[in-house]
C-alpha cells in the first residue's frame, strides 16, 4: 500500500458507541484526541457556547410573555406558543443533523446553523404580527438545534471514552445553564425596554459565540481524513457512512428505526418516557415559576429572574456530583483490575431519581404564602440537580448498550420525544395551573 494512503487510513475501523466515531490511529497527530490541551479546551468551550446560545434563546422569550400578549392581543397561554415552537424547531435537529455533519463535518454546521438562526431571531425581534413571530421563532429553533446535538459528538471526538460521564456533565450543564440564564438576564432588561429585547439579546449572544468560535478546528475524524486525502490528492478510502448514504437509508436510521424502537425496545421505551417526563417538567418551570412567584409572593420580573439562580446551582452540583462519581468508580475498578460496565453508568441516575421525586413533593407542598419563597425556589434547584444527574447517566448508558446504528436511532427517538414534551407541556400547563388554582 502507498505510504501516504497508509497514513490516511491508519486506524480506520467502524466507529463504536464508546469511541464516538474514532477512526484515526491513537498516535495520529491530526487526531483531536492528540491535540494540545489548550486546543481541546478551546474547542470544548466553543461547543459549550453554541449549546448555551441555543437554550438561552428558548427561555429568554418567556420573560416577554406579558408584552407579547399585550402587543398582539392574545391570551398569555397563546403567547407561550412562541416558546414552544422554538423547541419544536429544535425537535427536527436530531433527525437531520447527523446526515449533514457526516458529509461536511461539525464545524460548518455550527456556524451556518447559528448564522441562519440569528437571521430568524432578527425577524422575530422586528415582527409586526403574532403569526410571523411564531414562524420566525420556529425556524430560529430549527437552525439553532444542531448546536445541542453536535456538542455530544464534539466532546466525544476530543475526550477519551473513560471520561464519558465527565464530558456529559459539561454538555448537560451547558444546556441547563443557558436555559436558566435566559430569564435571569432578561429579567433585568425587559422591564425597562420591551419584550423585543428578548430577541435582541439572544442575537447579541449568538454573534458573540460566532466570533469566539471563529478559530475552532474540525473535530470529526471522517472529515479530517477526507480533507487530508484531498490535500494529498488521494482517495480517502472510507467505508460508507454508518448513518446511511441514500435518502432511504438515512430515513431508516433517524426516522423509521427510532419509531420502531419506541415500541419494540424496552430499554429505549423506558428511558425515553422517563426523560420525556423530566424534560416536560423542566421546561414548564419557565412558565409556572414566574406565575407562582408573581401571584403568591408578588415577585417582580427581576426577582423572578434571580430565582433561576437556584437552577444554575442545581446544575453545577449535578455536574460535579457526576464527575466525582465517575472518578470514584474508575479508581475502585482499577484497584480491582475490573472493567467499567454499562451498569456503572446508571449510578448517577439512581441518585438523581430520588431527588426528582423528593423535589416534586417539596415544591408542590411549599409554594404557598405560609412558606418563605426561598423554600419552593430551592426545591426547583433540587429538581434540576436530580434531573441533570439522570440525563448525564442515561444517555451514555444508551451509547454503551447499542452498536453505532442502533445508538443513533435510539438517541434520535429519545431526543425527539423529550423535545416534544418540552414544547407541549408548557403549552397546557398555564391553563391547567389557572384552572386548578382558580386564579
Amino acid at each position: 500500500m502507498d505510504p501516504q494512503m497508509s497514513s490516511l487510513r491508519t486506524g480506520n475501523n467502524m466507529a463504536t458507541a464508546a469511541t464516538g466515531g474514532h477512526m484515526m490511529a491513537p498516535d495520529d497527530p491530526d487526531s483531536p484526541m492528540n491535540w494540545p490541551l489548550y486546543r481541546r479546551l478551546y474547542t470544548s468551550m466553543a461547543a459549550f457556547a453554541f449549546a448555551f446560545s441555543t437554550t438561552f434563546g428558548a427561555t429568554a422569550y418567556t420573560v416577554g410573555l406579558k408584552g407579547v400578549a399585550t402587543e398582539f392581543g392574545v391570551e398569555p397561554h397563546v403567547a407561550v406558543l412562541g416558546f414552544s415552537v422554538y423547541l419544536f424547531g429544535i425537535f427536527f435537529a436530531p433527525i437531520y443533523t447527523p446526515h449533514i455533519s457526516e458529509r461536511v463535518g461539525r464545524t460548518p454546521v455550527y456556524f451556518v446553523g447559528t448564522f441562519l438562526s440569528a437571521l430568524f431571531i432578527i425577524g422575530a425581534g422586528w415582527t409586526q404580527s403574532f403569526a410571523s413571530l411564531i414562524v420566525t421563532r420556529f425556524f430560529a429553533g430549527f437552525f439553532a438545534g444542531p448546536n445541542v446535538v453536535l456538542i455530544e459528538g464534539t466532546f466525544a471526538d476530543i475526550w477519551a471514552a473513560r471520561t464519558t460521564n465527565t464530558y456529559y456533565a459539561f454538555l448537560g450543564f451547558a444546556q441547563y445553564f443557558g436555559a436558566a440564564c435566559g430569564p435571569l438576564i432578561l429579567g433585568f432588561i425587559v422591564p425597562v425596554t420591551s419584550w423585543r429585547w428578548t430577541q435582541y439579546i439572544t442575537l447579541m449572544i449568538q454573534a458573540a459565540v460566532l466570533l469566539f468560535a471563529i478559530g475552532v478546528p474540525e473535530t470529526y475524524q471522517r472529515e479530517i481524513i477526507r480533507r487530508r486525502a484531498r490535500r494529498a490528492g488521494l482517495p480517502h478510502g472510507l467505508a460508507p457512512a454508518a448513518s446511511g448514504t441514500t435518502l432511504i437509508e438515512m430515513a431508516r436510521h433517524t426516522l423509521i428505526n427510532p419509531i420502531i424502537m419506541l415500541y419494540s425496545e424496552p430499554i429505549v421505551i423506558g428511558i425515553t418516557l422517563y426523560l420525556g417526563l423530566c424534560f416536560g417538567i423542566v421546561f414548564q418551570w419557565f412558565i409556572t415559576v414566574p406565575a407562582v412567584l408573581n401571584m403568591v409572593y408578588d415577585y417582580t420580573l427581576q426577582q423572578i429572574g434571580l430565582a433561576f439562580i437556584s437552577a444554575i446551582i442545581g446544575s453545577v452540583m449535578a455536574a460535579l456530583t457526576s464527575i466525582l462519581i465517575e472518578q470514584i468508580v474508575v479508581r475502585i475498578l482499577a484497584r480491582r483490575n475490573a472493567n467499567l460496565t454499562i451498569e456503572n453508568r446508571l449510578i448517577p441516575a439512581m441518585i438523581g431519581g430520588f431527588f426528582i421525586l423528593a423535589s416534586l413533593f417539596w415544591v408542590g407542598n411549599t409554594a404557598a404564602p405560609t412558606f418563605n419563597s426561598l423554600v419552593p425556589i430551592t426545591g426547583t434547584g433540587v429538581y434540576v440537580y436530580g434531573n441533570l444527574l439522570v440525563i448525564i447517566s442515561l444517555i451514555p448508558y444508551i451509547f454503551d448498550a447499542y452498536l453505532p446504528q442502533g445508538t443513533l436511532s435510539a438517541l434520535t427517538a429519545m431526543a425527539c420525544f423529550r423535545l416534544a414534551m418540552a414544547g407541549v407541556v408548557p403549552l397546557v400547563i398555564l391553563q391547567f395551573f389557572m384552572n386548578a388554582t382558580g386564579k
